[in-house]
């Protein structure tokens, strides 16, 4: 059985923050409708969506993913990088308790979940503005018992390692070379994005399926003749608050 957590958009989501982009007005309407069809597509796909209520005090809290890290032995509650952030950590720690015993990142640790990409066995974590050294040491300690791996990667010009890069099929990465390190992802099966689509490589693995945004056609069609199966998603609204298609769930399988 497979569990999906979610979270209402905001109703002022508008305050988010933002690190690499400039702000633009957002519909927040507009967002929910987009967001109740991301809900419909996981649906689709097999998951139960758990929606929590939207927080009129957290602007980014729709963005579930960057609370913690979840993985078929336990779950890591994140420590995130931004610190209007952190009340957010509370809501999904009590939703994730009933599946998962949790460990926790703490001081020094800063963590976002967005920088967090599970291949198989090992946890490639991102370098960023929002995660740090410390967090990466410790997710190291917590993971490390039930037979995972950690590396480091730097991540560049991007908020989150998974702006740069993400799983589409087993060892097979969707990935942005240009904000990465050059041997980040040596080892594995590459698809690049088309050039003309920065913020093509975020692409939300569910089964041998693949959520993806409306906005990359070209990188699309690449993912398409690989033989990966995609199901698009309208998050145009979502975008502008540095937002993707895995930012919107934390994906709880095996319950």
């Amino acid at each position: 059985m497979r569990f999906a957590i979610t979270r209402e958009v905001s109703p002022v989501i508008g305050r988010c923050e933002l690190t690499h982009l400039s702000r633009e007005p957002i519909d927040v309407d507009r967002a929910r409708l987009q967001h109740d069809g991301y809900e419909g597509c996981l649906r689709a796909l097999g998951c139960t969506v758990h929606r929590l209520p939207a927080s009129p005090d957290l602007p980014d809290s729709v963005f579930v993913e960057d609370c913690a890290i979840v993985l078929d032995e336990l779950a890591v509650m994140a420590r995130p990088g931004a610190a209007s952030r952190r009340a957010e950590t509370a809501a999904i720690e009590a939703a994730l308790a009933s599946f998962r015993p949790l460990g926790r990142i703490e001081l020094p640790g800063t963590l976002d979940g967005g920088d967090v990409l599970r291949v198989g066995r090992t946890l490639l974590v991102g370098v960023s503005s929002r995660t740090n050294a410390a967090a990466i040491d410790q997710l190291g300690r917590l993971v490390g018992p039930v037979g995972y791996s950690v590396g480091a990667i730097e991540v560049r010009g991007c908020l989150h390692l998974k702006s740069a890069v993400t799983e589409v099929a087993p060892d097979t990465l969707l990935v942005n070379r240009a904000w990465l390190p050059e041997d980040a992802v040596r080892g594995f099966d590459c698809i690049e994005i088309d050039p003309a689509e920065p913020f093509a490589a975020n692409a939300l693995r569910i089964g041998d399926a693949l959520v993806y945004s409306s906005a990359f056609p070209r990188t699309r069609e690449r993912l398409e003749s690989c033989g990966v199966r995609v199901h698009l998603v309208d998050v145009s609204e979502l975008a502008k608050a540095e937002g993707a298609v895995t930012c919107c769930s934390l994906i709880v399988e095996n319950v």
